[in-house]
């Protein structure tokens, strides 16, 4: 084929980078290509927050008519940066493979601290246009100071070194790409969906042709296009499209297909101020799945529990009452439960021959730490979800292992990949499940340290709540010693083996959060109607 396509882009080094990963593909399947630069809106006006230019497509716009105006073959856009409708005679063509979609935290060193939650220092000043980072970074950080943040990525890597912040917010994907050497900060990647949910289709390339274009059309599909990715951005997309809303709007969207399911987290707030409102469903199919979830943001018509319990203590600060309190339900938060000490004073010796230490909750770590161990400087930690990850930051630790799973089994699958064949300790409660230990393989040398006893509470309290949230298997036990369910009361288990717990004593309907945290047990209550229950 003697045609020549020409690939036009903005001029910024990622916009260069993205548009040569798609014309590597083409000539690698025989295709010529040539690349033209175009400025537009967002590249000229750099004194203005993104959410006060006007209308939308700011980054996409000029280049779109330089596409209409045949000037050029094809675009290629960070798919997140397009409207949801392409103007007429335009389609987008094909979409690439999705990158890591994380935000990454750069900080200055002297302004990081490692025992808070993603590493700022206390009232640090966070650089960022995004209203959506904002939102959401603010939700499990309120004492965090914002500015707004323009320009390209080197451009804002500059102004972090100028120090006019403390931190800075950037995508992964994109200091990937540019190969980056930022070695001289505090490097912290957020993952998305624990404390940030990734702006509909990030990570995406999408390639806009004209639609009239049917041989160039037929050259990406075959070449380009990722049809996995696709399916499942086109719900981040229509659930984007259907608020209304666009790249300023304070939105997060992310699904991916796991076990033949659809998996969806979406997080939504009201200005980049507010607490953001997060909710996570599952679908067998995509038909629809876009429509619901929009549904369950629709404040004026769900029916929000008017009561809550949980069967752990909390302080009105934590994320699970911020999140609950924004909507006026009331929390009944109670342990059932009592723990005590069985050990007093612990040897160093132990410790001599082990590489990681395992917590599976966070008694373990206040009863372990509290006998004051000296431990070696190569030993690494691992804990099974977010919670005891906080636990072990506000001392000092850095976590080198964290389970995402609500499923234990997962966790240990996961936890199995990176110290099987090592010396794991294991400080442990009395009568513990050691669902991890059971993931691991033979050639793991595996030692206990039994630290604390758990006790059940005797005469419960009934909750009459509209949702009763259990944070452990002990907490069921206790529960449900002294009392029955009510007919009409959901329950939230926080994890597999308190979901089985459950089921042992004949609760067989609950629901399972995505992860085994505030964050998780938070989006399970968010996405419980009332109305629909009574139905």
């Amino acid at each position: 084929m003697d045609r020549t396509f020409i690939i036009g882009t903005r001029g910024s080094d990622l916009a260069l980078w993205q548009a040569n990963h798609i014309a590597a593909r083409l000539e690698e399947a025989g295709y010529k290509t040539e690349i033209k630069v175009i400025k537009t809106q967002g590249d000229n006006i750099l004194n203005l927050r993104l959410d006060k230019l006007e209308g939308k497509g700011f980054f996409t716009k000029e280049l779109e008519e330089h596409l209409l105006a045949g000037d050029i073959d094809l675009a290629v856009h960070s798919h997140k940066d397009l409207p949801t409708e392409n103007p007429p005679g335009l389609i987008i063509s094909a979409v690439s493979e999705r990158e890591d979609p994380s935000e990454v935290l750069l900080i200055l060193k002297d302004c990081t601290d490692t025992s808070k939650k993603l590493s700022v220092k206390h009232n640090g000043l966070v650089g960022t246009s995004s209203n959506r980072r904002q939102s959401q970074i603010l939700s499990v950080r309120p004492d965090l100071e914002f500015e707004d943040l323009r320009g390209n990525v080197i451009t804002r890597i500059q102004k972090l070194r100028d120090e006019n912040y403390d931190a800075i917010v950037l995508a992964k994907a994109g200091i990937s790409r540019l190969n980056l050497d930022l070695s001289e900060f505090h490097i912290e990647t957020i993952e998305p969906l624990a404390e940030m949910i990734p702006a509909p289709a990030q990570g995406v390339l999408a390639v806009q042709i004209r639609e009239n274009d049917e041989e160039l059309d037929a050259i990406l599909k075959k070449v380009v296009n990722d049809e996995d990715v696709a399916e499942c951005i086109g719900v981040e997309r229509k659930v984007l499209n259907l608020f209304q809303g666009g790249c300023h709007m304070p939105l997060g969207s992310y699904c991916k297909k796991e076990d033949g399911l659809f998996k969806v987290w979406t997080g939504k707030a009201a200005t980049a101020e507010e607490f953001v409102d997060r909710l996570y469903v599952e679908s067998e199919k995509t038909e629809g799945l876009a429509e619901y979830i929009v549904e369950k943001f629709d404040m004026e018509k769900r029916k929000f529990p008017k009561k809550v319990f949980i069967s752990r203590e909390l302080t009105e600060h934590s994320y699970f009452s911020r999140a609950l309190g924004k909507h006026e339900i009331e929390i009944d938060a109670r342990s059932l439960i009592k723990t005590v000490a069985t050990i007093h004073k612990i040897d160093s010796y132990i410790f001599k021959h082990v590489d990681w230490i395992f917590f599976s909750s966070k008694n373990g770590i206040d009863y372990f730490f509290q006998l004051d161990p000296i431990l070696p400087k190569h030993v690494k930690f691992g804990v099974v979800g977010r919670g005891s990850e906080d636990a072990l930051r506000s001392l000092g630790k850095t976590v080198d292992f964290v389970g995402e799973s609500s499923d234990t089994a997962d966790v240990a699958e996961e936890f199995a990949a990176v110290a099987n064949g090592t010396n794991v300790l294991f400080p442990l409660a009395k009568d513990s499940l050691r669902s991890i230990m059971k993931g691991l393989s033979p050639d793991t040398v595996i030692s206990e340290l039994i630290i604390y006893e758990t006790i059940l509470l005797d005469d419960v309290d009934k909750s009459f709540a509209d949702v009763l949230v259990f944070t452990s298997p002990s907490n069921v036990e206790a529960y449900f010693n002294n009392n029955l369910l009510e007919p009409e009361q959901k329950i939230v288990a926080i994890g597999a083996s308190t979901g089985k717990k459950l089921e042992d004593i004949g609760v067989t309907s609950y629901i399972l959060p995505a992860s085994p945290d505030e964050i998780g047990l938070a989006e399970a209550v968010f996405g419980i109607d009332i109305e629909e229950s009574l139905n």
